[in-house]
């Protein structure tokens, strides 16, 4: 039997970006796209034009992601024309492949925010959705607080709905605004709505306050909701969104969902899910969910007693799925064989094929786990991994070294007698038995830092005039004045390439010279750049 489609919608960069704390950049956004896009999303909601600069921006040229990018919007304000409606043409001028409108389906929203008619919104939907029609846009309608809607005035939120519909909207999306409605209450409530709606048009997206997100996703989906829409790692306003890092791998590999549906996400592709959420998590300088369903450090962890045992002859005694089918890794925590397989794969996908055997793995192994026990985080910092690794198993040139660095930290009145603080580094070096010493000023020690020490590399200054630095997060490890600190650094080229790479010490200047240090022998490295004589 022919396995029925579901489309997969996220909202991570527009519903995730209102969770407590999080401010994204647009350079925060498109690689958060591009890591969607390589999950395999068929949607990605990434932002509302006109709202801000930063989604303005986002949306001034055509990004070039291969999910269908949508812009997030309003249906016309009341009383205004379309063409008089300066957020409504902020959508319109959006280079989008799709416009998601909200719109009011409860009527006590009606009356009491828009205080217009219950006729005069569903006009209102109408007019809305067939100007995005009308645009060569898909159109969505995301029907805000539709389960408290429907649960007062089941007539009227479904006639919300259907007004969306008939006006050619591709998905109407019933929204569990407040996220208090649960599963039973969601599933005979879009049985309903798939009666009057068909289900390949009835989208699903509900807040996790009562913690059923997923669940209510997947009930929905049992009813014939045939789009559903959530977050990466759940996040969002209050308690979050639906969980996609949980919905998307549940669909894929349970059955009553693996058997019936199908989703543009291959089994490869759902490898790199565990990499995208631990991605997000870095960038949000937050610690991950260690306990996270499917991706979570413990999800596959077995600790001691009949259950390592157990585990160790069969698996799944213990394990619901494979974890490398999520790309995680299971840990045996009384073994010291676990991670092996996890290098293995890494090392291949660097290029570097090695025995399963070869004695150097067990030692890179132990020594990646060393490193991590101290602070290391080789999970978001891949080029870092493949510098620790090419040392350990083949040459890697040593293209300059270190002798000393000095920085300089100066508050003073200027000469316009304001209160000002400059830093100042120097760094010594050694090229190719030719010593050399730069000096440095920048916006605070790491930057001038950074500055002295990409200032003059001799023969190799070629291969790092366009090295940015894109992104610098420090996170406390352990408390106290002495605290050890950790350093991700985030570099960029010219031909737009990104990579991480990790610093670890108590002092956060040695922790960030490191990670520069990283980043910029992974980049000579990746280029290509002779070795010394």
């Amino acid at each position: 039997m022919a396995r029925e489609t579901l489309s997969l919608y996220d909202t991570t960069l527009r519903d995730g970006a209102q969770t407590h704390g999080v401010d994204f950049s647009l350079d925060d956004k498109l690689l958060i796209a591009e890591q969607l896009d390589k999950l395999g999303l068929d949607y990605v909601e990434a932002g509302y034009p006109g709202a801000n600069p930063i989604d303005t921006e986002l949306f001034s040229e055509d990004r070039k992601v291969g999910a269908k990018v949508t812009a997030f919007g309003m249906t016309k304000r009341p009383g205004r024309s379309i063409s008089n409606d300066p957020g409504f043409q902020a959508l319109l001028a959006a280079e989008a492949d799709a416009i998601c409108l909200v719109g009011k389906t409860w009527d006590f929203h009606v009356d009491v925010a828009l205080g217009i008619t219950l006729e005069e919104n569903l006009a209102g939907i109408k007019e809305s959705v067939e100007t995005v029609v009308a645009s060569g846009r898909e159109a969505l309608l995301d029907c805000e607080h539709f389960f408290d809607g429907y649960k007062a005035n089941p007539d009227y939120a479904l006639a919300c709905a259907k007004t969306a519909y008939d006006a050619g909207a591709r998905w109407v999306v019933l929204c569990d605004t407040n996220g208090g409605t649960l599963p039973e209450e969601v599933e005979a409530i879009v049985a309903e709505v798939v009666a009057h709606i068909p289900g390949d048009h009835v989208g699903i997206h509900v807040h996790n306050d009562t913690d059923n997100g997923v669940a209510n996703s997947l009930a929905a989906v049992r009813a014939g909701a045939r789009q559903i829409q959530g977050t990466l790692n759940g996040i969002g306003e209050r308690c979050g969104n639906a969980n996609l890092t949980s919905i998307i791998p549940t669909l894929l590999l349970k059955s009553g969902y693996a058997d019936r549906f199908e989703t543009k996400i291959t089994p490869e592709k759902l490898t790199t899910l565990t990499h995208a959420s631990r991605i997000l998590d870095e960038m949000l300088n937050q610690a991950p969910d260690r306990h996270a369903p499917y991706v979570g450090e413990a999800a596959f962890a077995h600790k001691g007693g009949i259950h390592v045992s157990a585990v160790k002859k069969d698996p799944r005694t213990y394990e619901h799925v494979p974890p490398e089918s999520v790309g995680n890794v299971r840990k045996l925590l009384v073994s010291n064989q676990g991670g092996r397989s996890n290098i293995l794969a890494e090392l291949e996908s660097i290029g570097l094929t090695v025995s399963k055997d070869d004695p150097r793995v067990g030692r890179l192994v132990e020594l990646v786990k060393e490193r991590e026990a101290v602070g290391y985080a080789y999970e978001a910092a891949e080029a870092s991994f493949e510098l620790l690794a090419r040392r350990m198993l083949e040459t890697v040139p040593q293209f300059f070294d270190i002798d000393s660095f000095r920085v300089m930290v100066e508050r003073r009145h200027n000469a316009l007698g304001e209160l000002v603080t400059i830093s100042e580094a120097t760094v010594k070096a050694r090229i190719d038995g030719d010593s050399v010493m730069s000096v440095g000023e920048g916006n605070g020690p790491i930057n001038a830092l950074d500055n002295a020490l990409r200032k003059d590399l001799g023969p190799y200054q070629s291969y790092i005039d366009d090295l940015k630095l894109v992104d610098y997060k420090v996170r406390i490890l352990t408390g106290g004045t002495d605290a050890v600190t950790r350093v991700l650094v985030e570099s960029r080229d010219g031909e737009g390439r990104r990579w991480f790479t990790v610093g670890v010490s108590p002092n956060i200047v040695d922790a960030s010279f490191e990670a520069l240090l990283d980043s910029i022998n992974y980049k000579l490295i990746r280029d290509g750049a002779p070795a010394p004589s």
